[in-house]
């Protein structure tokens, strides 16, 4: 199996493979095309890579198209679970969207930025002065249901299969569970209903590679995110991160039935 990787970092140890920097995929159009697979490649050359070259790529290209923007992935869990996620309005940035969702929302509430990650673009709106603060700095208004809850979980999804799930702790300052903004891990065990959600969306959605956030309400699990490239704070074992991966990747180059077909086709290439 030959791999070419755009991320040096996250595929240390990787057998038999080549490492391109990313701003050089241009000069390596044959090794991309010949490879079997293309290892975490950046947002922008999906398309160049996926339609240009027929690659196929790891993660898949809805871990990309989902992961990238909070409103495409809110509307994504919403057709697929939706009684798993908290009261979200999405609306242009006019003024009468800004007063509509101002008289919805029950205070306080959550705002996003849609691109945003590990924490960066989500505050909470506590008065009126917070809610036009944040409207100032979107060109999207993202308002969400705040959850009375002071953790959540991390499910970390690889392949088709979870490779760990622990809790996240808020941070001192409050609100914020991500371990970039403060927040801590406890490793104990989770409830089966958080994992379950997860596994299910990333199976439903085809997100093979992804940090899950899920917040418990007493019972109910709801879905607040996900990461496509989640960091490795709670990950006891690294090589193991590895080892599912390549596992994974493999898995596709084993002979199959034709008629019954479980993996995606390397597209053919444009001449």
């Amino acid at each position: 199996m030959q791999l070419v990787s755009f991320d040096i970092f996250r595929t240390l140890g990787f057998p038999n493979t080549q490492v391109i920097k990313p701003e050089h995929i241009f000069k390596y159009k044959t090794e991309l095309s010949q490879a079997d697979w293309v290892l975490f490649p950046e947002y922008w050359q999906l398309n160049a890579l996926v339609y240009g070259l027929g690659c196929r790529i790891f993660p898949s290209e809805a871990s990309y198209r989902i992961g990238h923007n909070k409103i495409e992935m809110t509307r994504a869990f919403e057709m697929v679970v939706p009684d798993h996620v908290p009261v979200t309005l999405i609306e242009p940035n006019g003024p009468l969207q800004r007063e509509q969702i101002w008289q919805t929302m029950t205070l306080p509430f959550v705002v996003k930025i849609p691109k945003a990650s590990m924490g960066e673009g989500v505050w909470l709106v506590q008065n009126h002065a917070d809610w036009l603060r944040y409207c100032e700095r979107t060109d999207v208004l993202y308002a969400q249901e705040y959850l009375p809850i002071d953790r959540d979980i991390r499910v970390v999804v690889v392949g088709d299969q979870v490779l760990t799930a622990y809790w996240r702790h808020q941070a001192a300052q409050g609100f914020y569970n991500n371990v970039a903004r403060g927040g801590w891990i406890e490793q104990a065990p989770v409830p089966d209903s958080a994992v379950a959600l997860a596994l299910h969306l990333a199976r439903t959605l085809g997100v093979n590679h992804a940090g899950f956030d899920i917040a418990m309400v007493g019972s109910h699990p709801y879905v607040l995110e996900f990461n496509r490239l989640f960091g490795n704070q709670g990950l006891t074992e690294g090589g193991r991160l590895r080892e599912v991966i390549l596992s994974y990747l493999q898995s596709y180059e084993q002979p199959e039935d034709p008629d019954h077909p479980t993996r995606p086709p390397k597209l053919p290439i444009a001449v």
